[in-house]
C-alpha cells in the first residue's frame, strides 16, 4: 500500500459545548465558565507536533474542527490554532476547512470572522425548525434562532454551508417534518444532513427514553423527505447526506473513502497508513480536556494507538466505501486495504444474484433495494475474530 497515494484529512476535537444533548454520544462537556482557550488551542499544537512523524510529507486535503461546540472559541483563538497547523504540516491551498457551529452561538460578527481567518464552510447544528421540539430535545436555540444562523452565513460569504435536520423527533408528525424541510430548503443551503434521531447508549434518551413517531410513521418522514430533497436537486450521496452539484463535504467523503485522517484533541480519533508497512493505525486521544491540557504542559503521551488487523481492512473499508450511494471504486480496494478483490469471492457474487449489491467497471455498490440493508449486507463480510 502507498500511503502517499491515499488522501489525507485532519480532525480537530473541541469538546465544549454550552449544554449536553441528551441524545448526544460524542465526548462533548458543559461550559462552566471561561473556556481555557489559550491552554487548549497550544495543546493541540503539541498533539499535531507529535504526530507528525506518523504523516511524513504528506499534505492535509481536509481540515474539520468538530466538537462539542466549536463556536464557542473565539476568531483569534482559532486564527493562531490554523496558523499553527499551517506552520507545522503541509496544507493544500484549496483545503477545504469546515467548523461546526450551534444556533444558540451564532453571532454574525463571528461568522464574519471565521471566514476571515480561513474557515471555507460552516456545519450548522439546526436539528429542526420548530421550538417545541427543539426544546423536547434539550436545544438551547429555537426555530427563529436557527433561521438566523443560516442567513449569518450567508450574510457572511460562506458559500458552501450544511445544516443538520434529523427526523423521528419526540412529537414530529410528517407535517412538520416536511415544515422543516421546507425551511431548510428556502434558505439555500448547499449541503444538508438528513438523519434519524437513535437512542444512543450512555445517552440521557437511552436511560429516560421520550415517545417517538412509531416505525411506520418514521419511514414515511423519511421516504417523503427523500423525495423532497431530490425535486430541490439535492442529491443523496450517502446514508445521510445530501448535497447540491459540486458541494459534498470533502472531509467526510474521505472517511467513506477509507482515506486517512489525523485525529487532535480530547477524544479524537485517527486512522492512518503506515508508509514503511502498510499497516493502519487507529488512534485515540484522552478524553478528559483536563487531562489531556495537562498531558500537553507535562509532554506526557496524549494517548493510545493500536494496528487495525490485516484481516479486518477489508471490512472496515467496505463499512464506509458502501454506505455512499456511487459505492466505492475497485481500483481503491488493493491499496487502501492490501486485499485482493478475489478474496471477497464467492460472498460478492452472491450479493449480487440478490440484488443488493452491483459492479460497475470501476465501482461496487449497493443497489437501491440493498441500501435499505446495509447492515445485513455488511454481515456477510465479518472477519473471523467478529
Amino acid at each position: 500500500m502507498l500511503a502517499q497515494s491515499i488522501p489525507l484529512s485532519l480532525y480537530i476535537h473541541i469538546p465544549w459545548c454550552v449544554k449536553k444533548c441528551p441524545y448526544c454520544d460524542f465526548n462533548s462537556h458543559e461550559k462552566l465558565g471561561a473556556l481555557p482557550e489559550s491552554a487548549y488551542v497550544e495543546a493541540l499544537l503539541f498533539d499535531l507536533e507529535g504526530q507528525k512523524t506518523l504523516i511524513g510529507q504528506r499534505t492535509i486535503q481536509t481540515i474539520f474542527i468538530g466538537g462539542g461546540t466549536p463556536s464557542l472559541f473565539l476568531p483569534k483563538s482559532l486564527e493562531t490554532l490554523l496558523k499553527g497547523v499551517r506552520s507545522r504540516v503541509s496544507v493544500a491551498d484549496d483545503a477545504e476547512i469546515t467548523l461546526e457551529a450551534n444556533p444558540g452561538t451564532a453571532e454574525a460578527s463571528k461568522f464574519n470572522r471565521y471566514r476571515e481567518i480561513g474557515v471555507t464552510r460552516l456545519s450548522i447544528g439546526i436539528q429542526s425548525f420548530d421550538s417545541d421540539i427543539l426544546q423536547k430535545i434539550g436545544r438551547i436555540h429555537d426555530g427563529r434562532e436557527a433561521i438566523a444562523a443560516a442567513e449569518m452565513a450567508k450574510t457572511a460569504g460562506f458559500s458552501e454551508f450544511n445544516l443538520d435536520l434529523m427526523f423521528g423527533l419526540p412529537g414530529q408528525t410528517e407535517t412538520l417534518a416536511l415544515n422543516d424541510i421546507e425551511t431548510a430548503i428556502g434558505l439555500h443551503p448547499t449541503h444538508l444532513s438528513f438523519y434519524q434521531l437513535t437512542l444512543e447508549p450512555n445517552t440521557v434518551f437511552h436511560k429516560y427514553p421520550p415517545v417517538l413517531p412509531h416505525e411506520e410513521d418514521t419511514w414515511a418522514i423519511q421516504e417523503l423527505g427523500q423525495s423532497r430533497l431530490r425535486q430541490a436537486g439535492f442529491q443523496q450521496y450517502e446514508v445521510s447526506a445530501y448535497a447540491q452539484a459540486g458541494s459534498r463535504c470533502r472531509h467526510n467523503l474521505n472517511y467513506w473513502q477509507f482515506g486517512d485522517y489525523l485525529g487532535i484533541g480530547a477524544g479524537a480519533h485517527g486512522k492512518i497508513t503506515l508508509s514503511d508497512t502498510g499497516d493502519i493505525l487507529r488512534t485515540q486521544r484522552l478524553k478528559q480536556p483536563a487531562s489531556y491540557m495537562q498531558a500537553a504542559q507535562e509532554e506526557t503521551s496524549l494517548g493510545s494507538a493500536s494496528q487495525v488487523h490485516r484481516d479486518e481492512m477489508a471490512f472496515e473499508f467496505l463499512m464506509n466505501g458502501l454506505r455512499l450511494r456511487e459505492g466505492f471504486e475497485i481500483r481503491h480496494f488493493k491499496p487502501r486495504t492490501g486485499w485482493e478483490m478475489a478474496q471477497l469471492e464467492p460472498t460478492l457474487s452472491g450479493l449480487v444474484k440478490e440484488d443488493l449489491l452491483e459492479r460497475t467497471p470501476t465501482h461496487i455498490r449497493c443497489t437501491d433495494h440493498g441500501f435499505n440493508f446495509l447492515d445485513s449486507i455488511l454481515q456477510h463480510f465479518l472477519p473471523p475474530s467478529c
